[in-house]
């Protein structure tokens, strides 16, 4: 398939589609001043015409037609020209359509009335879009997923067809499982990947100073405001914006996420005026967001906006044939390439046996604590200081209801506490100590007693 750019067909071509005719015109000249050629439909039927007689390199189609909607154009276009890139012009505020568009395999979305700003953005980020997925499947960069499981694979497929887009992410998993990673190869596969990816902790902000750090400020805005700042939206302007455990957010500060997204537009604190901002956002939280919204922590207008694709990480104890591979890599990586020791035979049947309720990134703890207390050149299973996951006689240890022996399910009941605690603030231990309520010896104490130091 001939890349966007290429020049066998002459000049890259575009389909628009609306009724309304000073509406076709303005993008019609837009297009042109950036070299594309242009094509006009003024209903479903025409535009469907038109893509069953020649291939298209974009097309933009409004929401409302004489005949339909632009959903319709939509769908169309992803059962029969799927290497189009289409964006969908939706009125004002119109955040049900604009997530319908994109659930059905819109790339990106324009409110009316139409800024060319972000007309002429969508477009160069449109066009680029098959260059983006390598059809290798290869990463593109040393960071991959690893491991055959059907899990894994699944997970592997999903992340090449949403890099194509510029819909939102949603990342759910456990803490642990690879959601910052998922991001980031959605990112470095996408059209964005020579812009910025800004990793943002929503629960590790102060409350007050959220606006300020995700929108920027302005000199004078408040006291110690002495020159302008950007946020995050500035620094991830063209790129990826990638929001992790995004349900710690407080209300009053969704209500203004909500507003950037739909608009494209920040203001900085101490600003007259808003300025456009292009990014995409991937959001990730270990918590069950849905769940947050039945509660009421959480805004559901936000949850849809954020929730177009969704991106399940699977937990390790849910893909133990990965592990032996998974566990090779961690251990090649931590020894430096050179001299890795070996996993003998009873240390990889512990691995395999073992539950992870940190999932990852605690196989690469357990690891690295493995590396450093070995004796040799092999590293063994009491090498390894691991939690017996069962008990004999007794029920599974990683069954939540399971409270026998007492002493092994108040251990596991503090792990898992010390870890969510740890994850919430990127493993900074003072701040953990402080969220938990006990000083920092004593949680010092806690993980050296747990084998989580």
């Amino acid at each position: 398939m001939r890349k966007r750019g290429d020049s066998d067909r002459g000049r890259l071509t575009a389909l628009v589609v609306d009724d309304e005719s000073d509406i076709l015109e303005l993008l019609e000249l837009t297009l042109l001043r950036m070299g594309l050629e242009v094509a006009r439909a003024g209903s479903v039927g025409e535009a469907v015409a038109a893509l069953q007689q020649q291939e298209f390199d974009l097309c933009l189609t409004d929401m409302r037609l004489p005949d339909g909607l632009g959903l319709d154009v939509v769908r169309h276009i992803a059962a029969h020209c799927p290497n189009t890139p289409v964006a969908v012009i939706t009125a004002h505020g119109s955040t049900e359509n604009a997530v319908a568009a994109l659930k059905a395999g819109a790339f990106d979305y324009l409110a009316k009335p139409v800024s060319l700003d972000q007309l002429r953005a969508l477009v160069k980020s449109a066009l680029n879009v098959e260059e983006a997925a390598p059809a290798s499947g290869v990463a593109a960069s040393s960071r991959q997923l690893l491991g055959d499981s059907p899990a894994m694979q699944q997970v592997r497929e999903l992340i090449e067809k949403v890099a194509r887009s510029q819909a939102p992410v949603y990342v759910s998993g456990e803490s642990g499982s690879g959601k910052e990673l998922a991001a980031r190869l959605i990112h470095e596969k996408s059209p964005r990947r020579d812009k910025p990816f800004v990793p943002v902790n929503c629960g590790a902000i102060p409350e007050n100073l959220m606006e300020s750090e995700f929108f920027g400020y302005r000199k004078g805005a408040f006291t110690g405001a002495d020159q302008d700042r950007e946020g995050f939206f500035q620094s991830a302007n063209g790129g990826t914006l990638f929001l992790d455990e995004v349900a710690d957010l407080p209300l009053t500060m969704q209500v203004k996420l909500l507003r950037a997204i739909q608009e494209k537009k920040v203001r900085k604190v101490g600003s007259p005026q808003e300025e456009p901002v292009d990014v995409r956002i991937i959001s990730a939280t270990h918590k069950d967001l849905a769940q947050c919204v039945e509660a009421g922590t959480f805004r559901q207008d936000l949850y849809y906006r954020l929730n177009v694709i969704d991106l399940h990480m699977p937990a390790l104890r849910e893909m133990r044939e990965d592990i032996p591979v998974i566990a090779g890599a961690v251990l090649e990586r931590l020894a430096g390439g050179t001299d890795v020791p070996v996993l003998m035979a009873d240390a990889m049947k512990a691995l395999q046996q073992y539950d992870y309720p940190g999932n990852v990134r605690e196989l690469e703890n357990i690891l690295e604590r493995a590396l450093a207390l070995a004796s040799g050149h092999e590293i063994h299973a009491e090498d390894l200081y691991l939690t017996p996951a069962a008990d004999e006689g007794g029920c599974d240890s990683a069954d939540p209801g399971c409270k026998s022996p007492l002493p092994d399910y108040l251990d596991r009941v503090e792990r898992e506490a010390l870890q969510e605690a740890l994850e919430k603030t990127r493993y900074n231990k003072t701040a953990a100590a402080k969220l938990l309520g006990i000083t920092f010896r004593s949680l010092r104490y806690r993980l050296v007693r747990l084998n989580m130091e």
